[in-house]
């Protein structure tokens, strides 16, 4: 989708159950002069912890977590304390059923203006898509996934999946020395609906999680001698 058209949005979302925007269609969106803090923020990707729950795998993706909560009424977005990410394995067969702590965003990096306006559009525009919903619960998850050449870095390790929210969102912040990552929706069915590959920071993917599951392929290193990586931002929205 190349036009920053909120009505747009709303009806890709609504009849097709996801919509791919561009990098463009997203800096006119956000508003790109709310984010006169994202080299700051991007840069936050390079201090995020081991996600210890893959076991050998922890080593190649780097994530932090945060809660916050959106009254639909009022508009306020707050940080709730820290607390555990839980999916059951009905969602995620590989890590559901357990409650798993992962470092915390940042003081900072929460109060930034970027992630604060991101989440500010999430509230608007799945808000809009469910008026009666009075409080959300949102989850925010940094992720970094590392490549090396003995080894590819799995984006989604669970495979396509839903995440047993409401709405998702997936927006890249970087993506270095990285070949393949690209985002696939499917039917309940198994039939693949769409896809996407997240070349450019702010190329996103949103979703209507009860109607379309998702997955991203492998990634591999272009040059296997230096390092690669690729950073998302998953923003979840579920109905208190």
């Amino acid at each position: 989708m190349d036009l920053p058209n909120p009505s747009d949005l709303h009806a890709a979302l609504q009849h097709e159950g996801f919509a791919f925007l561009t990098a463009d269609a997203m800096h006119g969106l956000l508003d790109a002069a709310t984010l006169d803090d994202w080299p700051a923020f991007a840069a936050s990707w390079n201090t995020l912890g081991d996600d210890g729950y893959l076991a050998a795998r922890g080593r190649l993706r780097r994530r932090r977590h945060a809660v916050f909560t959106a009254d639909a009424t009022t508009g306020a977005i707050i940080r709730e304390p820290n607390q555990p990410h839980y999916q059951s394995l009905a969602y995620n067969a590989l890590q559901g059923g357990i409650e798993r702590w992962f470092e915390p965003v940042e003081p900072a990096i929460a109060g930034s203006s970027s992630l604060r306006r991101i989440l500010a559009f999430c509230r608007d525009n799945f808000g809009a898509l469910a008026p009666d919903v009075r409080t959300w619960r949102i989850e925010t998850h940094q992720f970094r996934i590392e490549a090396r050449a003995d080894a590819a870095g799995e984006p989604t390790p669970e495979g396509v999946h839903r995440d047993g929210v409401d709405y998702v969102l997936v927006l890249l912040i970087d993506r270095e020395n990285i070949e393949r990552g690209t985002t696939t929706i499917h039917a309940p069915d198994g039939r693949e609906l769409g896809q996407f590959t997240l070349v450019h920071a702010f190329d996103a993917a949103l979703l209507d999680d009860h109607r379309v599951f998702h997955g991203v392929t492998p990634v591999v290193p272009k040059d296997p001698m230096q390092a690669a990586h690729r950073d998302v931002l998953v923003v979840t929205f579920k109905a208190a």
